[in-house]
C-alpha cells in the first residue's frame, strides 16, 4: 500500500525538493494533499504532475482562479485551512514547509492524523514546540526536524546524554557577505543579500543566512529540540556549508556529519529513514577526498554579525523568541522593499529587544496558540511603530 502525502509549502524550496523524491518513488507514494499561497503557474504544474485530492490555496484570487481553471477536474481545492476538514484523512507523512508563523496552526492540525511529520518551519519549533510535543505526544506521531543542522546533530547525537557531550557546533557559511568591507554593508543591497554563495533558499531565508539570523533561530530550535545544555552550543562560521554540525564528546572523540548542499538528503533521510532499500538515489558521484583538504572553520566575528549577540537579550525569556521572529519578519520584508538598509535590520531588532514593554510579553510561559499570535502581534505593531517614529 502507498504511503499517503500531504505538503503544506509545496511551490518553495523544500516542497518542491520533497516532490521530486517522491516522484522518483511512485510506486511507494501518493500525494493526497498540497498546499501553497500564490505562486498560480506552480500550482497548476503540481496539480497536473501529482494529481492530488486536496489543495489548500490561502491567496483568495489565486484559490478563485485555480479552481475555475480545474473546475472538470477529481480535485477539491480549499481557500484556507479552517475550510479543510481534515479530522477524518489520514496521513502517513506531512511535511511541513510553509514560511514563518503561519505555518504554526496548520502544523498542529496535521500533528492530529499525520503518523509522522517532518518540520522545516522554524517558526513552529522555535513558537510552540510545547504545543507540538503535547500534541505529537497524544497523537503517537514522530517528529523529525529536517534543517541540515538538527538533521545532523539528530544523528550524531542518538543515544547519548548531556554528560556525555562537551560542545556542540552549529555550522554557518557566512553568507554573500564574509569579506565584503564592513564600510560597504549599509550599501547592501537585498539583490545581493539573497544570492547565497551555497544554498538555494528563498528571499527571506537567504537573508537570515546572509546576517546569520537564520543561525540564531536554529540555535533556539536545537535549544528546543534536544535536551543538552545550552551553554554547550556555539555557531561557527564554515564557508563550504559541507560540514553541517560538530559533536564534542568527552571521551576525545569529535564526530561531524557531512553532506552536500543539497537539502534532499536530509529531506529523502528523514523519509526513509533506514529503509532506502537498494535504490540509492541520492549517492554522491563526487569525489568527497578532495572537498576535505581545505575545509575551513572560522570564529564568528561579532562586528560583522551582530545579531548573534541578540541572543543574551532574550536567552531567560520564555516567549522572546517569538518576539524576535515577528520582530525580523518585518524588517526583513521592509528591506526587500527597500524601506530600511542592511544594517538596520540589527538595531530595529535590537530596539524592540529593550523597548519598556518588552518583558511583559517576553515573560510568558508556555503560551497557547492564541497567546502567542498575541505576541508575535505585538511584535510586528511595535516594530512597525518604531520605524513609522524615525
Amino acid at each position: 500500500m502507498k504511503k499517503r502525502i500531504a505538503i503544506l509549502g509545496s511551490t518553495g524550496s523544500i516542497g518542491k525538493t520533497s516532490l521530486n523524491i517522491f516522484k522518483n518513488n511512485p510506486k511507494k507514494f501518493e500525494i493526497v494533499l498540497l498546499s501553497a499561497n500564490s505562486n498560480y503557474k506552480s500550482i497548476c504544474k503540481q496539480i497536473k504532475n501529482f494529481k492530488p485530492k486536496y489543495f489548500i490555496i490561502n491567496n483568495y484570487k489565486v484559490f478563485q482562479k485555480t479552481k475555475k481553471r480545474f473546475t472538470k477536474k477529481k480535485i477539491k481545492i480549499f481557500n484556507n485551512f479552517n475550510s479543510f476538514k481534515s479530522n477524518k484523512i489520514k496521513f502517513d507523512i506531512t511535511i511541513s514547509s510553509i514560511v514563518g508563523i503561519a505555518g504554526l496552526l496548520p502544523t498542529t492540525k496535521f500533528i492530529i492524523n499525520s503518523k509522522k511529520v517532518l518540520i522545516a518551519n522554524k517558526e513552529t519549533i522555535i513558537c510552540g514546540w510545547h504545543i507540538i510535543v503535547k500534541l505529537s505526544k497524544k497523537y503517537k506521531t514522530k517528529i523529525i526536524a529536517i534543517d541540515s543542522e538538527h538533521f545532523s546533530i539528530n544523528q550524531l547525537t542518538q543515544n547519548v546524554s548531556n554528560e556525555e557531550i562537551q560542545k556542540i557546533y552549529l555550522t554557518a557559511s557566512g553568507g554573500p557577505f564574509l569579506k565584503r568591507p564592513l564600510k560597504t554593508f549599509n550599501s547592501i543591497k537585498p539583490t545581493e543579500a539573497i544570492k547565497h554563495p551555497k544554498w538555494k533558499m528563498g528571499k527571506k531565508i537567504s537573508i537570515d543566512s546572509s546576517n546569520l539570523m537564520n543561525k540564531v533561530l536554529e540555535l533556539i530550535e536545537a535549544y528546543r529540540l534536544f535536551p543538552f545544555d545550552k551553554k554547550k552550543y556555539e555557531i561557527i562560521i564554515h564557508p563550504q556549508s559541507l560540514i553541517h554540525a560538530i559533536v564534542v564528546f568527552k571521551n576525545g572523540q569529535t564526530k561531524f556529519l557531512y553532506h552536500e548542499t543539497d537539502m534532499k538528503i536530509p529531506i529523502a533521510n528523514a523519509i526513509f529513514e533506514n529503509n532506502f532499500g537498494s535504490k540509492n538515489f541520492i549517492y554522491s558521484k563526487k569525489d568527497i577526498l578532495n572537498k576535505f583538504e581545505n575545509l575551513k572553520f572560522l570564529k564568528v566575528d561579532k562586528k560583522r554579525f551582530p545579531i548573534v549577540t541578540l541572543m543574551q537579550k532574550f536567552s531567560s525569556s520564555n516567549s522572546g523568541p517569538i518576539i524576535l521572529n515577528a520582530s525580523n519578519e518585518v524588517l526583513v520584508n521592509k528591506f526587500i522593499d527597500g524601506k530600511i538598509s542592511f544594517n538596520s535590520i540589527y538595531v530595529y531588532l535590537k530596539e524592540v529587544l529593550v523597548h519598556k514593554d518588552y518583558q511583559k510579553y517576553a515573560i510568558k510561559s508556555s503560551p497557547n496558540i492564541d497567546e502567542i499570535y498575541k505576541i508575535d502581534k505585538w511584535a510586528r505593531n511595535k516594530t512597525i511603530e518604531i520605524l513609522n517614529n524615525k
